[in-house]
């Protein structure tokens, strides 16, 4: 903040006009990443549910003003828990209004879902009624797999809606990396 009074500089990886702002910001709250091996998805052999592991990364809302501005991910490296990077600041603002449209009280019945070779994001709601879930694309996954939001009802998807856009995004990335 000594070196950069006044704006923030180019490219900066949250969300501020001044990196004064900074002395403001807070740690909302912290969310595990989950996410689903690529052959797994590929076979189909299980729902989306519970081919989700997890990855052993935490990523933590940073606010301003009770507004997201970012994330911060945390990692183990050397046995340690490390800030490994701070950024996604449009992640942060859609995940953020999307676990306060879908997650209860302690956010027990969401859990974040990236599908690494989809260049996806998800926030997988469960119900509290049958434990089955559905799923909440976040700006990722609507551009990389070309998904709208729904205009009506609640605006989750159904992991049957999911799973042939990911199949054929995870096919097509996977073969284009060999």
């Amino acid at each position: 903040m000594q070196n950069h009074a006044g704006s923030a500089p180019q490219g900066f990886p949250l969300d501020v006009a001044d990196v004064q702002d900074l002395k403001d910001a807070r740690i909302a709250y912290g969310f595990p990443v989950y996410t689903v091996d690529p052959t797994d998805l590929l076979a189909g052999r299980r729902e989306l549910k519970a081919m989700a592991k997890p990855t052993g990364i935490w990523r933590f809302v940073v606010t301003l003003n009770e507004q997201p501005i970012g994330l911060a991910t945390v990692e183990q490296v050397n046995g340690k828990w490390e800030t490994v990077a701070y950024g996604a600041t449009v992640l942060a603002k859609d995940l953020d209004a999307a676990m306060t449209a879908y997650g209860n009280a302690d956010r027990s019945n969401v859990r974040v879902l990236r599908i690494y070779q989809a260049q996806s994001d998800f926030l997988e709601v469960s119900s509290a009624q049958n434990g089955a879930a559905r799923f909440a694309p976040l700006h990722s996954a609507r551009q990389s797999l070309l998904l709208q939001r729904k205009a009506a009802g609640d605006g989750l998807l159904d992991a049957s809606e999911l799973l042939e856009p990911l199949r054929a995004a995870v096919k097509k990335n996977l073969e284009s990396a060999r």
